[in-house]
């Protein structure tokens, strides 16, 4: 095998199961049900956190026996501690520098099957390579603490390897099931960094789409959060409406289940409704057994509000669970909200400025122009030929396509 290359783009897609059933109680905690295998990622933390742990369900399942080269760059790729449809994670360190990291091993090409067509195969690898593409590029632009960080991507002639930060103290949901409802205090301190990070991400016009416990991490502490799998990730400009459904049913939105039109961050802001009902009370909102049944309850948005919840936190929910997206809490909103600033106590502002204008300032020089990031922009403009977006960057005042120029 030939010593893989690195590539100037960043990635993380994954094909995830949808959401586990929570249990029925009205005190419960959140339990898993009818789950299918997927690949977690973790992230990054210092060498003096100690060797990973593969999570319950990993270690439940029967692994196959990956021929995975023993180095990836500086990286010596260790234990498998995640895997699914789309790939497996290995935990690595940097051999110079003793950084942790979770590298993301995805296959270039598709597993076909009798049943389908040369036609079938390509319309799927096609559109498997540019969810790669686009969640590569989506996770370079954004860089906040409580982001998943993607720290290089490298390849052979068969696979992708995406070297994400290692975070020790794997994911919130099974944080969720095993400790059951949390206090308002810390669940406060969870959902003020959820909110932020994706806050952040919808200044950039990104919206996540695949939102729930199982896609958000803690460091070793327990006390960090980061928002991870980019792998159903959008950008929306603002005139523009999403038609993919996708997530999981039980933290997708009303128009999402019905298969309409969508804005994505308004369906990004239902899911957390669900988190934080899930944060404080260890269990969904919405559940049945019965797919179908459960969609029906998602659509309709009635939901039992349990007696020991705050004012506060019944209010925010609420809000933030409003059927009709127009009318549903905005971002703004939801970092202004009493429950969130507790009373006043605590800032409503990111810390980390979404004040992007600046960075469309930048004069380009059409002959001096990088053809990587040209590349990476087209990704996300899939529309665009690439002239259209020579146009844009060298068209005066600021747009879209001249900040992610910059970011980039």
């Amino acid at each position: 095998m030939p010593p893989p290359k690195a590539v100037s783009a960043h990635t993380s897609s994954q094909q995830k199961r949808p959401q586990p059933s929570a249990t029925s109680s009205r005190e419960g905690k959140a339990s898993s049900s009818s789950q299918q295998s997927r690949t977690q990622t973790s992230a990054r933390g210092g060498a003096s956190e100690g060797e990973p742990r593969p999570s319950s369900r990993l270690a439940n399942e029967k692994k196959k026996d990956y021929k995975d080269p023993p180095f990836i760059g500086p990286w010596k790729l260790g234990k498998l501690i995640g895997q699914g449809a789309s790939g497996r994670v290995r935990h690595a360190v940097n051999t110079s520098t003793g950084l942790q990291a979770a590298i993301k091993i995805v296959p270039k090409q598709i597993l076909a099957h009798s049943r389908m067509s040369i036609g079938d195969v390509t319309a799927k690898q096609d559109k498997m390579t540019l969810g790669i593409e686009r969640e590569i590029v989506i996770m370079k632009l954004i860089e906040h603490p409580n982001v998943l960080g993607l720290m290089d991507v490298y390849e052979t002639s068969k696979e992708l390897y995406l070297i994400l930060e290692y975070v020790a103290g794997g994911e919130l949901f099974d944080y969720l099931v095993s400790k059951g409802r949390l206090r308002a205090p810390e669940a406060r301190a969870y959902f003020r960094q959820i909110i932020f990070g994706l806050h952040y991400c919808h200044s950039f016009n990104i919206c996540h789409r695949d939102l729930k416990p199982e896609n958000l991490l803690l460091d070793g502490s327990k006390r960090m959060v980061k928002v991870a799998d980019f792998g159903m990730a959008a950008l929306q400009p603002n005139e523009k409406m999403l038609e993919t459904s996708c997530g999981s049913p039980h933290y997708a939105s009303p128009e999402i289940v019905s298969g309409k039109s969508y804005k994505g961050t308004a369906s990004d802001i239902w899911s957390c409704g669900i988190i934080l009902f899930a944060l404080l009370c260890g269990r969904l909102p919405f559940d049945d057994p019965n797919i179908q049944t459960l969609l029906g309850k998602v659509r309709l948005g009635k939901f039992d509000m349990p007696d020991y919840l705050e004012r506060d936190a019944k209010d925010l929910i609420s809000k933030m669970l409003t059927v009709d997206p127009e009318k549903r809490l905005k971002m703004r909103d939801i970092m202004r909200h009493p429950w969130f600033t507790d009373n006043g106590q605590l800032s409503s502002t990111n810390p980390v400025s979404t004040d992007l204008d600046k960075l469309a300032e930048e004069e380009l020089d059409m002959n001096n122009l990088d053809m990587d990031i040209l590349s990476n922009l087209k990704t996300l403009w899939p529309e665009f030929s690439q002239q259209d977006i020579i146009e844009q960057l060298m068209s005066k005042g600021p747009n879209w396509q001249k900040t992610f120029y910059s970011l980039l």
